[in-house]
């Protein structure tokens, strides 16, 4: 598909000779001698990038700038001139322009602008395509209480720079979590960089996270990046943190202290300004006891800690997932997909769900790749899901009144502690229990404020 071009100039010479250029470069080009009618033009029909002249009758070249902030989307500009000076080109450019040319035109220096301008275009969109993706990956889904108290729990954390720890089980949505606050915080705009340190050898964790100078070691031929240095200004995400080893956790501790480092081999130290959230699917505090975790590394961590609930304390957001999924998924492979049946899904909501979020993923992508029936039924279902029992709704000894209670009681709790900011004490005032007596039923009910 040719690009759109829209030349803007009083000169009607110019349009012409500046239009065949680009014409035999293969482009689609309008012309306009007036800035009214360049905005005219804009507004009926989206350009690429337009030529534009600053001294124009009417409205100037700078305001027509100055007006095609507010159009979506908006348009490449290179500007053109035969009164050039440094003032028009530093306010030109500070107006959103890409480059400014001088008058007479070179036709050689027209086309390496225009093509330096669309393969900067190119790589903008390429941009807001995959961050529109990373968000739309990162979207928490679910409405149940607990996922509500964790949108506001991230709405408190991500504007500020307290370092934040992710507990939760494998699958259960720690990476979404780091993602929002990213994409909360006053860094959005600054690289998200995550590092699995549990899928990294311990003898290659040092490179990556904080990079080597050239011959550093074998093999070193040039200098490295680690992790800290790329996420500069932005947010270092340290998934799975309880498995990193113990002379990594001092360095990674003496980094958070200092905010610099040195990278491997290198006397050099390098300065950061990194905001790191960490994750974990251990008992650190446990881990800290046996030795393998370092105690001030935890706390340096542990500043604003979240609690992940397993897929299996919010069923009812079960259904939410599996139809996100779906169309996720149908929209991927450009496929309908079977349409989930109740049955299927009053199924899908008994299931204990040990793997998460992740295991429902994979098996709503499963169904839409592998299952050519209009309607999906039970037979579809992998065994696991038909045969396994959940021990926490076959509990025998619990009847299902008081499970019933006791789920009202829990969300009741959360509600009350969602419309007081999460503060035991107006709490407890608020729904007339003793404070002693709610901070029992907050650890009965594994609820951390």
């Amino acid at each position: 598909m040719k690009e759109s071009l829209l030349i803007v100039d009083d000169e009607k010479n110019l349009r012409i000779s500046l239009k065949g250029i680009l014409d035999d470069e293969g482009y689609s080009v309008d012309c306009a001698e007036s800035g009214e009618e360049c905005l005219d033009k804009v507004t009926q029909k989206t350009y690429d990038l337009l030529f534009l002249d600053v001294w124009l009758p009417g409205i100037d070249g700078l305001e027509v700038l100055e007006k095609l902030k507010n159009f979506h989307p908006r348009p490449h500009v290179i500007v053109i001139s035969g009164h050039g000076s440094i003032e028009t080109a530093v306010r030109a450019t500070k107006l959103g322009a890409f480059d400014f040319i001088e008058k007479p035109l070179s036709s050689d220096k027209v086309i390496v602008v225009l093509e330096n301008a669309l393969k900067q275009k190119k790589l903008e969109e390429e941009n807001r395509g995959l961050k529109a993706i990373v968000q739309r990956e990162s979207v928490m889904v679910g409405n149940s209480v607990s996922l509500q108290a964790l949108r506001q729990q991230i709405s408190y954390a991500a504007p500020t720079e307290g370092r934040v720890l992710i507990f939760g089980e494998n699958g259960s949505g720690k990476e979404v979590v780091a993602r929002q606050l990213h994409l909360q915080s006053l860094r959005s705009s600054r690289p998200f960089i995550e590092v699995n340190c549990a899928a990294i050898p311990e003898d290659l964790i040092e490179t990556e996270l904080f990079g080597s100078v050239k011959g550093a070691f074998t093999g070193a031929s040039e200098n490295r990046k680690g992790k800290f240095q790329l996420a500069d200004r932005g947010t270092l995400f340290l998934d799975e943190v309880g498995d990193m080893c113990l002379k990594t956790q001092a360095k990674v501790l003496r980094v958070l202290e200092e905010q610099r480092f040195y990278p491997v081999g290198s006397t050099c130290p390098v300065e950061v300004d990194v905001r790191v959230i960490a994750a974990t699917n251990k008992d650190l505090q446990k881990r800290v006891e046996e030795g393998v975790f370092r105690e001030d590394l935890f706390y340096r961590l542990n500043v604003i800690p979240f609690e992940i609930p397993p897929l299996r304390h919010h069923r009812e957001d079960i259904s939410l997932l599996a139809s996100h999924f779906h169309e996720q998924f149908c929209k991927k492979y450009d496929k309908q997909g079977p349409v989930i049946t109740d049955e299927v899904m009053e199924r899908l909501k008994d299931y204990y769900w040990p793997g998460n979020i992740r295991e429902l993923k994979n098996t709503v992508e499963m169904w839409v790749i592998m299952v050519r029936k209009e309607n999906l039924e039970l037979i579809d279902l992998p065994a696991e899901i038909l045969k396994s029992t959940d021990p926490d709704r076959e509990n025998e000894d619990r009847p299902e009144w008081q499970k019933a209670r006791e789920n009202f009681e829990r969300d009741y709790i959360l509600r009350n502690l969602l419309d007081n900011n999460w503060n035991v004490t107006r709490t407890a005032a608020a729904i007339g229990m003793e404070r002693s007596h709610l901070h029992r039923k907050l650890k009965a009910y594994n609820i951390k404020p």
